[in-house]
């Protein structure tokens, strides 16, 4: 008999604490924590760096087949993003680097080269998995999900805090501006738009902190698998 394999899906728009919430529950957990944004800023770095547009298409799939990304974990169950054999892990998450992924992430075909990779995974181990499609597509079949949102006032507050403790300041209304425009980018792209699944459990934490965040999503999440 084949061994039963858990997967969690967390869905939600940028800034909401998805990445956060979701190594903390997979530490909790023991499941494998899979950053699918991570494998997006991966791609739109790779165009980037290359002197490709990420908003024009053809530039981008023309780019595919020269880019080689894997994943390795270290001990501590954290992810780490090679790309064609380097470790982009910090690379990526300079803020430019979001919109690149907001702008790839929006061709069917960039989804379509990454969808084997990500479903693989979740066949082969207990997973959890966030992102924008998780629930809806990635994984429709997942035993548990989530839709992990704030206000988009706080999670630009959020966003500033994080990116001045690397040292990277950035203007708030400027930020939030942005997530605006993310949030309407993704919930209105024609590939797979960020939507909450209709059997997805909507998680609210503009009033929560981290703690709280996380203790509401184990609630959940043991409510439904066996633990």
């Amino acid at each position: 008999m084949e061994p039963k394999f858990y997967s969690i899906a967390i869905d939600g728009p940028a800034g909401a604490g998805k990445s956060t919430l979701a190594k903390a529950l997979a530490a909790r957990l023991g499941f494998l924590y899979v950053d699918t944004g991570a494998i997006y800023r991966t791609v739109g770095l790779f165009v980037a760096r290359s002197g490709g547009d990420c908003g024009d298409k053809a530039q981008v799939l023309i780019r595919l087949p020269e880019i080689r990304i894997a994943m390795t974990y270290g001990e501590d169950g954290l992810q780490h993003m090679l790309l064609n054999g380097e470790d982009v892990t910090k690379a990526i998450r300079e803020n430019a680097v979001s919109g690149y992924a907001s702008l790839v992430s929006a061709y069917p075909e960039v989804r379509a080269f990454l969808l084997d990779m990500q479903r693989a995974l979740a066949r082969t181990h207990n997973v959890i998995m966030d992102g924008r499609d998780i629930g809806t597509v990635v994984l429709p079949g997942a035993d548990v999900k989530v839709f992990l949102t704030a206000s988009p006032e706080e999670r630009a507050k959020r966003r500033c805090r994080e990116l001045e403790q690397r040292g990277q300041p950035v203007d708030y209304r400027q930020l939030l501006e942005e997530i605006t425009q993310r949030d309407y980018a993704d919930s209105h792209r024609a590939a797979a738009p960020l939507k909450q699944a209709e059997d997805a459990v909507l998680l609210d934490t503009s009033a929560l902190d981290f703690d709280a965040s996380l203790e509401a999503l184990l609630a959940i999440v043991k409510e439904r698998v066996p633990l």
